[in-house]
C-alpha cells in the first residue's frame, strides 16, 4: 500500500537513476540514419542558389516563379553530405574554386505564416584540410532538410 497516494492514485514511477553514486549518466545515442541505396532510390530535385558575398535575402524568394536567377538545379538524395553538395557547386561556380572560397549554405523554407526563412546550416572550404574542421560531412537529412526545402549556398572570400 506504499505505493498509493490517499486518494487511490499510483505514485509516479521513480526517476531514471542520473550520475554519481547511483550509476552511470544516462547516454545520448544519435539517430541511426541509414544510408540511402542511391540504386534503388529515386533522387530529388535540389534547387540551388548561389550569390558571392552574402546569402540572398528571404524576400528575394517571396514570389513563386521570380526566384533569384542564379540558380542551379542538382538532382541528389537525402545523405548527401555538404562536402558533395560544394564540389557540385564548384563545377559551375568558378568563384567557388578560389583557394580561399569558404561556402555557406542556408536552407530557404516558408514559416508557418508563409514567409521565406534563410536559416544557415552549415560551412565549408573549398579546399579543406585538417586544421580547419568545417561541416561538410554533415548530410541533409542530419540538417533536417525536407523535399521542397531551396539551397541558398553564399560564396565568401576570406
Amino acid at each position: 500500500m506504499a505505493d498509493v497516494q490517499r486518494r487511490g492514485r499510483p505514485l509516479p514511477p521513480p526517476p531514471p537513476p542520473r550520475g554519481g553514486p547511483h550509476g552511470p549518466p544516462p547516454q545520448r545515442i544519435a539517430p541511426r540514419l541509414e544510408p540511402v541505396d542511391r540504386e534503388k532510390t529515386c533522387p530529388l530535385l535540389l534547387r540551388v542558389f548561389t550569390k558571392v558575398g552574402g546569402h540572398h535575402n528571404d524576400n528575394e524568394f517571396a514570389v513563386r516563379g521570380k526566384e533569384p536567377k542564379d540558380e542551379v538545379q542538382i538532382y541528389t538524395w537525402m545523405d548527401a553530405t555538404l562536402r558533395e553538395l560544394t564540389d557540385l557547386v564548384k563545377e559551375v561556380a568558378p568563384e567557388a574554386r578560389r583557394r580561399d572560397a569558404t561556402l555557406s549554405f542556408a536552407f530557404v523554407y516558408p514559416d508557418k505564416r508563409g514567409r521565406f526563412v534563410v536559416r544557415e546550416v552549415g560551412r565549408t572550404f573549398s579546399y579543406p584540410n585538417m586544421r580547419r574542421p568545417d561541416s561538410g560531412s554533415k548530410s541533409l537529412s542530419e540538417l533536417k532538410f525536407q523535399i521542397g526545402d531551396y539551397l541558398d549556398v553564399a560564396i565568401l572570400f576570406q
